[in-house]
């Protein structure tokens, strides 16, 4: 292994690392006698309830500091790169891949792919395992880190080298097999494209998917997002109404069937297929814990949930009056309109404007709200009536940042509307909290 140190970028207020002296500009270099090659080892070794760290100083002195603490118990300290090593660009060229979709001129670092195994364990990220080596594997199945995040795609392995433009996409069967045979937990994907991996191919690789219960815990379906950006890429086609009909009719008669053999419904349609579908959400038990909330699983029925949980505590009140404005994508626009009626079966003089903003920055087959531009809000709210307030979703932003993917800044759509903008947290509770404070 090459000999590298990590360079420490901050330390945590009251942590071990700040108790033993560690400050910023200090390196890490190995751990109980062990280099750290990245975040992948440095969280396996640093578990031990014993730990023998050596560090170098800024002032090039080396430390070699002995540490006793609870097992898993963090040190608290941040690296200069969070996965401290470089990130592993993606060697696919998926049919339906969104980087490749996206305009000229946006920000440089949403052009990047990555298919990293270590950020599907540090941050959630889903996976093709095609730039994985067995030492890769061998090396998650070690440390025995768990959940693995893979995007499936399709059981038909064939199918699956052309979906990805990989002719090593059939490792993932071999791959899987090792995950489920060590205990690994696994949570999977399937971005479904009309006509390619959807009807019996779906139906196929549901039933071959279920055979990794219960280390596999869990596998998603969402539909394929199309931009209007795609000149000279495959040729794909939105999912209609029928279609995603036909595709909640596939789910659920599997949920029905694993559910009988396992406790456990195992398949989830995506919410935008629920929406596109014009069907109510399943109820909340049929999410199984909202294994997948983060990847749009769910989460409208946790929304609603948590809206009726509050809703149903309130006072009514006449006398209370409000005059605001709400943003939200096309899709979910009948689903916030609802919780708005509701609301004002208790506060009649609250006053609501509810405006979908149409994608025109990535076109109109876009129509979640987590891909809304800061351009498109402005342009189709400056001639609108808003009220006294806007309130915008916390998906708009940039983790940590009030920046959206166009780059205009919260700043930027109050300046330019004369409007004080509110970001509204997701959750039922924040939703109204916002609208009656």
């Amino acid at each position: 292994m090459e000999n590298k140190s990590h360079k420490v970028m901050s330390v945590h207020e009251g942590s071990i690392a700040q108790e033993i002296g560690l400050e910023p500009g200090d390196q890490l270099i190995s751990i109980n006698d062990q280099l750290v090659e990245d975040a992948l080892d440095y969280h396996f070794l640093v578990d031990d309830e014993y730990l023998e760290i050596l560090i170098k100083k800024v002032n090039g002195e080396e430390w070699l500091l002995e540490i006793e603490k609870d097992y898993d118990e963090e040190l608290g300290i941040e690296f200069e790169n969070n996965l401290m090593d470089n990130y592993k660009s993606c060697s696919n060229k998926c049919i339906f891949c969104f980087i490749d979709q996206l305009p000229e001129g946006m920000r440089e670092t949403l052009y990047f792919k990555d298919d990293d195994s270590r950020l599907s364990f540090l941050q959630g990220n889903y996976i093709t395992l095609t730039n994985m080596k067995d030492k890769d594997v061998d090396r998650l199945i070690r440390y025995h880190l768990s959940p693995i995040n893979i995007s499936v795609h399709t059981m038909n392995m064939e199918l699956r080298k052309e979906m990805l433009h990989n002719r090593f996409a059939d490792r993932l069967i071999g791959y899987m097999e090792k995950f489920h045979e060590a205990g690994i937990t696994m949570n999977g994907q399937i971005v479904l494209c009309k006509g390619i991996n959807d009807g019996k191919e779906l139906d196929y690789s549901i039933s071959q998917l279920r055979k990794y219960i219960p280390h596999m815990q869990s596998v998603s379906v969402v539909p394929v997002g199309i931009s209007k950006h795609r000149k000279g890429l495959f040729h794909l086609e939105p999912f209609t109404k029928e279609d995603a009909n036909n595709i909640l009719d596939i789910i659920h008669k599997w949920q029905d069937i694993i559910y009988e053999e396992t406790n456990t419904h195992f398949i989830h349609a995506g919410d935008e297929i629920y929406l596109l579908a014009e069907r109510d959400f399943p109820d909340e038990d049929n999410y199984d814990g909202y294994l997948q909330i983060e990847n749009g699983v769910g989460m409208s029925r946790l929304l609603i949930d948590e809206f009726l949980l509050c809703y149903n505590d309130l006072e009514e009140d006449n006398n209370l009056h409000k005059n605001k404005s709400i943003v939200t994508g096309v899709l979910a626009a009948n689903m916030i309109n609802d919780m708005i009626d509701k609301l004002n079966e208790k506060y009649p003089n609250v006053k609501i404007n509810i405006y979908p903003i149409v994608n025109d920055h990535f076109g109109h087959n876009i129509t979640v709200s987590g891909l809304l531009t800061g351009k498109d809000i402005i342009n189709q709210l400056k001639d609108k009536a808003l009220g006294d307030e806007l309130l915008l979703p916390q998906n708009l932003l940039r983790s940590g940042e009030e920046t959206l993917l166009d780059d205009i800044t919260v700043t930027d759509i109050e300046n330019t509307l004369n409007i004080k903008v509110t970001i509204v947290k997701s959750g039922g509770q924040e939703f109204i909290r916002n609208i009656l404070r």
